[in-house]
């Protein structure tokens, strides 16, 4: 044949991010951990700096990122 074959579309395949994170991975205590800390009484707080444009991401993620970073050893 001339063109290329594609699988089959009755294929189905679901899955979570939940199913594929074990439960004693460190990047579950790092969510749980961020989850439960009060960022606004660490000095964490949010600012408007510009009102066009993209909105930043929540400080949270950021929180969560460097944390997962320095736990593993990368620095960048």
């Amino acid at each position: 044949m001339q063109y290329i074959q594609g699988i089959s579309r009755n294929q189905l395949q679901v899955s979570s991010l939940e199913d594929t994170i074990s439960a004693d991975n460190p990047v579950r205590f790092i969510d749980a951990f961020v989850g439960s800390i009060d960022l606004e009484k660490l000095g964490f707080t949010p600012r408007v700096l510009k009102s066009e444009g993209r909105p930043s991401f929540d400080t949270r993620v950021f929180l969560k990122i460097y944390l997962y970073g320095y736990i593993n050893g990368i620095r960048s």
